[in-house]
């Protein structure tokens, strides 16, 4: 049998989070963490988790797991263990829960909000799309395909002590998207709206963004070049 110890916490009638342990099967094993939720909520519906497509798109069931922010859908539970005894399962950290593993994304969302994630362009509209070349379009690999999961934001430090005030890795990671993208005509108010404080400069290159990212994204480098772009600029 595999121990599962599972956060769980109901403010409907709990007075404070504590830790359930569990089992499940040892052939669990070679499933992934979300069978293991799956199976345990067969046993108590009243477990709460969030989960869609169970691919690793649509960035529902990120969660912290035996310690590190991971998508449950795509976390083998054998490497996950690794020498571990027992399976470890948390909500995100840093973020209101709102009940078991489930965590409040208002204040997430709201800071991917400040970037404006969507193009500035006030030329007229063309009769078809706008064109880049190729050489434009690969700037924006290992940006566009953030899934908006909030591993990195929740796993960054910097996010913990500033929520209101720091973007976080997930924002700023889009907001480099947008500022390295031809087609968008923004990209000096872009900079200058970052140019404070705390936005961006909160960042401490700690790097635990890019150690939990899923898809493999580098957070900490778009923020390099943000900040690079700012000391050219002047701004």
């Amino acid at each position: 049998m595999i121990n599962v110890q599972i956060y769980r916490y109901n403010a409907e009638h709990d007075a404070a989070p504590f830790m359930q342990p569990l089992q499940v099967p040892d052939e669990f094993r070679q499933r992934m963490v979300l069978d293991v939720l799956e199976y345990l909520h067969e046993q108590d519906v009243s477990l709460a988790y969030r989960r869609s497509c169970r691919e690793g798109v649509c960035g529902s069931d990120g969660m912290n797991i035996n310690g590190k922010n991971r998508l449950a859908c795509i976390s083998p539970v054998a490497e996950v263990l690794g020498g571990a005894g027992d399976l470890v399962i948390r909500p995100l950290p840093g973020m209101p829960v709102i009940r078991d593993l489930v965590v409040d994304l208002s204040l997430f969302f709201k800071q991917y909000e400040r970037i404006r994630p969507w193009l500035i362009n006030d030329d007229p509209a063309p009769a078809i799309e706008r064109l880049q070349s190729p050489a434009e379009r690969a700037k924006l690999d290992g940006l566009y395909e953030c899934i908006l999961c909030a591993c990195c934001t929740s796993q960054c430090p910097s996010w913990w002590w500033n929520p209101e005030q720091y973007i976080g890795p997930a924002g700023l990671l889009q907001a480099w998207r947008f500022i390295v993208d031809s087609r968008d005509q923004a990209g000096a108010e872009r900079l200058q709206r970052l140019d404070d404080p705390f936005s961006l400069f909160r960042c401490r290159s700690i790097g635990n963004c890019s150690w939990v990212c899923p898809k493999g994204l580098n957070p900490m480098g778009a923020i390099c070049h943000i900040r690079r772009e700012l000391f050219r600029s002047g701004t």
